[in-house]
């Protein structure tokens, strides 16, 4: 069962460096750093865009509007956190203590 808890943490670790790297990528575009008429950056762009969009459109239901502020990567970071928190604090009942 540590195998499991471990791939659980791992996929944690992926989904949290994605959600980052939107972030990111995000700022990088509005500030003109990066330009989406560049194939790869489109390409890696809608990538993003298309595995995180799900996530965040649940989010963006429950929060109230907040004109141009998308706090939705935000509340999914402290999801994950907060996720990470009760599985690190009940790893006992992984490896079977």
């Amino acid at each position: 069962m540590q195998s499991l808890f471990q791939i659980i943490m791992l996929i944690l670790d992926v989904v949290w460096f994605i959600i980052i790297a939107h972030v990111i990528m995000s700022w990088l575009i509005n500030f003109q750093v990066l330009n989406l008429r560049q194939p790869l950056v489109a390409q890696i762009w809608d990538g993003l865009n298309r595995l995180l969009e799900p996530i965040y459109s649940k989010i963006r239901q429950i929060l109230p509007q907040m004109g141009g502020l998308d706090l939705a990567p935000l509340i999914a970071l402290l999801g994950l956190l907060a996720i990470r928190i009760v599985l690190q604090n009940n790893a006992g009942l992984f490896f079977g203590y």
